[in-house]
C-alpha cells in the first residue's frame, strides 16, 4: 500500500523488544544529555503551541533556539517581546537575556541540536481537508539536517498514522534507522488558553514512540517539563487521543447546541437545564451551547479523522452531524437577532448592531476559526450597520478594510438596536450592559448574574 503522500508506509513493530538496543550508544548518549539538560532543544514554529513550548523547556534550564518563518516574530523574540498571552513576558525576557532562548529563520540550526520539536500550523483546506503543507516542509528540512543521534518530535495534531506514513520514510531514506540513529515520537499539544487551573507542567503529557527506545527518549524529554508523562504504545495511538479529547468535545457542544434549538421550541430556559442537570454527581458532564465553535482545535481536528476514514469507506456520523450543528449556530444566532428586532418592529437591515466580543472563548486574544467573524458576515450581508467590542482584540481584520473595537460607553450603548454578546470576557461589566442598552441577545448566558436589568434579554 502507498500513502497518499507518495511514501510506503513501513511495517513497524511497536512492541519490539529494545534488547538489541541495550548497548545503544546513541540512546544512552541522548538520556544523558537530556536528564543533565546539556542538550540543546530545537522548536519549528514559535506560534500558540511552539512559543509555550519553547519558553517552557528554557525556563527549566534547557538551551532553546525556535526556528520560525515569519520574520517580524524572530525579531520579536529575540528583543524579547512577547505575543502569546499564555507565556509570561517577564520570563520571556529574563531567558532572552540570558542566551537560554532565541530564535532565527535558518534551518542549519537544526544541525546544532539534540532535540527538534515540530509545532506548525495544521489548517484545513479551502475543501475542507488537512493541508500537511507545513509539515512535510518541516520534515523536509530536519531530513536535510538529521543529527546522529537527534530526537524528533511531532506537536502539531494531525490524523492517526502520520508519522508512520508522512514523516518516519522520509527520515530513513538515507540509511539510518530508527530507535538507534535518531527517535521518533507524537506528543500532541494540550495547552488551553486561559486556563487558570491547568498550564503546561500540570497538564499530563501523553507520549508515543515509533520503537520503546524513542517513547522512552521523548519521555525523559518531557518528564523535565511536566509533572506527568503518558507513554503509550505507539505514535498512532498518541495522534488519535488528541483528536478523541477534541471530537469528544465537538460532539458534546453539539448536542448542547441542538438541545438549546430544542429548549427555545419547548419554551424553556436551556441554561437552567444544564445547571440543573449538572447537579447529578455521576453519570453527566455539562457543555454549554453558544453561537459555534472557534479555536484551531475543536472547530477542525475532528476533521482530521473524518478524512482519513474517508479513505478508509467509513462514514463518521457522529462527526459529521456536529459539525452540521456546530456550523450553523451562528446563522441561527442571526436568525434570533432578527426575530428579537422584528419583536420590536424593526427590521435588521440599517439597524446598529453591537457585537460584544469577537475572540473565540473568554479572555483571549485569538479570533482562529471564531463564529463572530461568521455572525459579522452574515450581519452585513443583511444590511445590519456592525461596530463590535473586545478588551482583547483591538482591530479586526475583515475583507480589505479593517474594523477598530469600539469603546464601550454609556452612549455606545445607548445607540445600540441590538447588543449581541458572542464572548463572554471576565473584564466586561454586565450589570452596566444591561442598564444602557435597549436589547440584549445573550449567546453565552453572561447576563444571568445581573440583577433588575433595563435592557431586554433574549438568551440562546
Amino acid at each position: 500500500m502507498v500513502s497518499v503522500f507518495g511514501y510506503r508506509p513501513l511495517t513497524i513493530d511497536y512492541q519490539m523488544s529494545d534488547s538489541t538496543f541495550s548497548q545503544n550508544k546513541n540512546r544512552d548518549e541522548l538520556l544523558s544529555r537530556i536528564n543533565t539538560r546539556q542538550a540543546k532543544i530545537g522548536v519549528i514554529g514559535l506560534g500558540y503551541v511552539g512559543l509555550p513550548v519553547a519558553v517552557g523547556f528554557a525556563g527549566t534550564g534547557y538551551n532553546v533556539v525556535g526556528i520560525e518563518i515569519d520574520p517580524e516574530k524572530v525579531a520579536r523574540i529575540n528583543r524579547g517581546e512577547n505575543y502569546i498571552s499564555d507565556v509570561d513576558s517577564d520570563l520571556l525576557r529574563e531567558l532572552v537575556a540570558s542566551d537560554r532562548i532565541s530564535a532565527t529563520d535558518d534551518f542549519s540550526t537544526l544541525a546544532g541540536v539534540d532535540v527538534v520539536i515540530i509545532c506548525v500550523p495544521t489548517p484545513l483546506n479551502k475543501t475542507g481537508d488537512p493541508d500537511f503543507a507545513f509539515i512535510a516542509n518541516a520534515r523536509d528540512r530536519i531530513r536535510e539536517y538529521l543529527q546522529v543521534p537527534q530526537l524528533v518530535i511531532l506537536e502539531s495534531t494531525t490524523y492517526p498514522g502520520t508519522i508512520d506514513e508522512l514523516i518516519l520514510p522520509c527520515l530513513t531514506e538515507d540509511g539510518l534507522q530508527v530507535g538507534r540513529d535518531f527517535f521518533l515520537a507524537f506528543s500532541p499539544e494540550r495547552i488551553d488558553p486561559s486556563n487558570r487551573n491547568y498550564h503546561l507542567k500540570n497538564t499530563p503529557k501523553v507520549v508515543g514512540g515509533v520503537t520503546k527506545a524513542c517513547t522512552d527518549v521523548a519521555a525523559a524529554l518531557y518528564g523535565k517539563l511536566v509533572n506527568h508523562v503518558v507513554s503509550v504504545s505507539s505514535p498512532a495511538t498518541a495522534e488519535m487521543v488528541k483528536l478523541l479529547e477534541n471530537t469528544f468535545r465537538s460532539i458534546n457542544i453539539g448536542l448542547a447546541n441542538e438541545v438549546a434549538i430544542m429548549c427555545r421550541i419547548l419554551g424553556l430556559d436551556v441554561w437552567e437545564v444544564i445547571e440543573a442537570a449538572a447537579t447529578k454527581p455521576y453519570g453527566f458532564m455539562p457543555f454549554y451551547p453558544g453561537p459555534g465553535l472557534g479555536g484551531h482545535c475543536i472547530p477542525i481536528d475532528p476533521s482530521y479523522l473524518s478524512w482519513k476514514l474517508r479513505a478508509l469507506k467509513y462514514h463518521t456520523r457522529f462527526i459529521e452531524l456536529a459539525n452540521e450543528i456546530n456550523t450553523a449556530m451562528p446563522e441561527y444566532v442571526v436568525r434570533l437577532a432578527m426575530q428579537a428586532l422584528n419583536e420590536e418592529g424593526k427590521a435588521l437591515k440599517n439597524s446598529q448592531v453591537l457585537l460584544l466580543g469577537v475572540a473565540y472563548k473568554r479572555n483571549i486574544d485569538d479570533t482562529r476559526e471564531s463564529p463572530a467573524l461568521d455572525v459579522m458576515e452574515l450581519l452585513i450581508k443583511f444590511g445590519a450597520r456592525i461596530t463590535y467590542h473586545d478588551p482583547y482584540i483591538p482591530v479586526v481584520k475583515y475583507g480589505e478594510g479593517d474594523l477598530e473595537s469600539v469603546k464601550l460607553t454609556p452612549v455606545t450603548l445607548a445607540e445600540q438596536d441590538i447588543v449581541i454578546i458572542l464572548t463572554d470576557h471576565d473584564s466586561v461589566n454586565y450589570q452596566d450592559v444591561c442598564r444602557r442598552a435597549r436589547l440584549i441577545l445573550d449567546t453565552r448566558n453572561a447576563t444571568r448574574e445581573v440583577k433588575d436589568p433595563s435592557a431586554r434579554i433574549v438568551k440562546l
